[in-house]
Formats: C-alpha cells, sequence, structure tokens
C-alpha cells in the first residue's frame, strides 16, 4: 500500500517545518520532517552508525541510506499507531530532497500534492535562517557562508523534484506571506482537491 501523501518543498528558510507541524496538528494528517529523523536517530544501531559515519566525516548520507532510514523510523510510527496509512495522510517535509530519493520513494508515496513554498528573495531567507539559528539553538544555520552552500544545493540537487513530479501535482505558495496566509493557501488547494 503506498503512502498518500503532501510534500513541503522549497528552498532552507521557505517554511517547511513550520508548515509540515500545522497540517500534522489536524486530525488524519501525519507530519514526518526528515531533519527530526536523523536529529533523534539511535547511533547504536547498525543503520544509526552508518549515518554518524558519514555525517561525522561532514558527508552527505547516500540517498539509498536516507530512504531506508525513513521507510524505518516510518515503519516505527505505524507499528506504534502514530501514523495509521489506512486513513492518515502523511505530510513530509525534507525528504525526497533530490530527483533520485524521488524515484526510489516512487513506489511507497501516493503524492498527491507537492507545495512548493516559493521565496525568491534568497536576502530574506539568509535573515530568516539566522534568526532560526538563534531561536533554536541550531549553530548550523548561523554561518552565513553554510547557509549560502545550502541554498545552492537546493537549487541545484533539490529543486529538480519540482519537475519530476510535475505542474500537474505541484502548487506554488507565496512563503512571503505570513504563516497563518501560507496555511490558508495550503488548506485551501487539499479542500479543493
Amino acid at each position: 500500500m503506498k503512502y498518500r501523501t503532501y510534500l513541503m518543498f522549497g528552498a532552507p528558510g521557505a517554511g517547511k517545518g513550520t508548515q509540515g507541524k500545522v497540517l500534522g496538528t489536524i486530525p488524519r494528517f501525519f507530519h514526518c520532517a526528515c531533519g527530526d529523523v536523523f536529529r533523534s536517530l539511535d547511533t547504536r544501531t547498525p543503520l544509526g552508525q552508518a549515518f554518524l559515519d558519514y555525517s561525522s566525516r561532514g558527508e552527505l548520507v547516500p540517498d539509498e541510506m536516507t530512504v531506508k532510514l525513513w521507510m524505518a523510523v516510518i515503519g516505527d510510527m505505524v507499528g506504534m499507531h502514530k501514523f495509521k496509512p489506512d486513513i492518515d495522510s502523511l505530510v513530509l517535509d525534507g525528504i525526497p530532497r533530490n530527483v533520485r530519493q524521488a524515484e526510489i520513494m516512487q513506489d511507497i508515496l501516493e503524492v498527491k500534492r507537492v507545495f512548493h513554498l516559493s521565496c525568491p528573495d534568497r536576502e530574506a531567507l539568509v535573515s530568516r535562517l539566522k534568526k532560526r539559528a538563534l531561536k533554536e539553538n541550531r549553530f548550523d544555520d548561523a554561518n552565513e557562508e553554510t547557509i549560502r552552500r545550502r541554498l545552492v544545493t537546493y537549487e541545484e540537487e533539490s529543486k529538480p523534484v519540482l519537475e519530476f513530479y510535475g505542474s500537474s501535482k505541484v502548487i506554488t505558495i507565496d512563503a512571503t506571506q505570513s504563516p497563518i496566509k501560507v496555511t490558508h493557501d495550503i488548506l485551501s488547494q487539499i479542500i479543493s482537491a
């Protein structure tokens, strides 16, 4: 059975996590942020140890391993009855991060909509990420050079995912609006589908 899925998609700082969390509070929606999956990883497991090996060298975890890790966590959520795939919709942010991950996940996800949270003003994103770094103690986001490198990586590796899913599934939402207006736009699209 494929998981009925809505993807929150956009550059770092566009509000994917914020919107995912909001949707996750609505009954029959289950939010899973890939970043939270990695941060809560048990490094005593073989998969967790492999993840630690890559991240400690500053390398990206291979796509197959990332998806495998995500599948293990989702499997745990199903097993604990936190996510009920027969009645819940899955809300994802941070995965799939590139076209290869989207290809690997094709047999797992039934993607209903991809909400592209668009924020063409890159300086606004840099500012948002710096503020978030201070507020949430995410010091990896505090360095401007690191932020700009993450934005380039998004453009080169992640943005092609939008083409992978195609214009019939991708809904562009203006992420420069207030968070409540962004939520309204997303919910309007889900309700009218």
